[in-house]
């Protein structure tokens, strides 16, 4: 039997994943991920880079995790800064207040959708959302962003490319072999006869939505651009260990989907690298808003 690569058709670093986060076991395993491969810290960086954060007083890390994009914020961050990480996941804020600990972060657990019941109106400066926008009710979240920034606030995030109908220039290279999502695929049809995905997913934020969306609130947004991160194979089996990744998605256990991950591993090589396709968004409060 043939099998497509079913890695040109969803991307495994973008899956909803939108339950479970509050879990032990999916925090430590998500911040040893962070911690041994770059692609968190990396999109982190990227994003507070954008934010224009060298005069910034107040700053919301939202979607928070266990601290990556704080921790990149912070780099930035004057030293009089506020930063405001916020998250529905107390296990992943349990293991974040262990992992930074700068007197200029506070953490706050809840969910994105109640920012502005947290942080004083028209009081930020910016709002970094890496790698989570379309997990949340996203026309809920742009109107507490809009909430809490001041006028000429910045809202900085991106959207994995499979949710924004994005492609990257560099991931049309064709593969050299079968994607380790196509592997996974071919042992789970083979040893548990569980149907591989038969299409692509729409897009759920395509720029033109996610720009209405904005605009219905008043933001603007001032840059769009599509781009290309680059991961290995080990990194991708590593990120798909963290138990709210682990695939196929179905009633194995998490055991018997690690046992698949790791024949599939096996026939790959791990320093291959793919291209995963982003869509990153700044968006802007004019500076004469109400």
């Amino acid at each position: 039997m043939q099998y497509p690569d079913y890695e040109n058709e969803v991307n495994p670093l973008e899956y909803d994943a939108l339950t479970g986060w509050d879990d032990d076991a999916t925090a430590e395993t998500y911040a040893a991920f962070t911690r041994a491969y770059p692609m968190y810290s990396a999109s982190s960086r990227d994003l507070a880079a954008r934010a224009g954060l060298t005069n910034s007083r107040v700053i919301v890390d939202l979607c928070g995790g266990t601290g990556t994009t704080a921790e990149a914020i912070l780099a930035l961050a004057p030293p009089d800064a506020t930063i405001v990480s916020l998250d529905s996941s107390a296990a992943m804020q349990r293991i974040g207040r262990h992992l930074l600990t700068d007197s200029r972060l506070t953490w706050v657990n809840a969910p994105a959708e109640n920012l502005a019941g947290h942080v004083p109106s028209h009081s930020v400066d910016a709002v970094v959302c890496n790698s989570a926008l379309w997990k949340t009710n996203v026309a809920a979240v742009v109107t507490a962003v809009r909430r809490v920034l001041r006028p000429g606030g910045r809202f900085v995030f991106n959207i994995g490319g499979t949710f924004a109908g994005v492609t990257h220039p560099d991931t049309l290279v064709p593969p050299t072999g079968p994607s380790l999502t196509t592997l996974i695929h071919q042992i789970a049809t083979r040893d548990y006869v569980i149907a591989p995905p038969t299409a692509a997913m729409p897009p759920k934020l395509p720029l033109p939505a996610i720009t209405r969306l904005l605009a219905d609130t008043g933001l603007n947004v001032v840059a769009a651009e599509v781009t290309g991160q680059h991961t290995t194979t080990a990194e991708r089996a590593a990120w798909l260990s963290i138990p709210v990744f682990a695939h196929p998605e179905g009633a194995l256990s998490y055991e018997q989907k690690m046992a698949i991950l790791a024949e599939a591993s096996a026939r790959t090589r791990p320093d291959d690298v793919t291209v995963t396709s982003w869509l990153v968004i700044v968006a802007k409060l004019p500076e004469k808003a109400a």
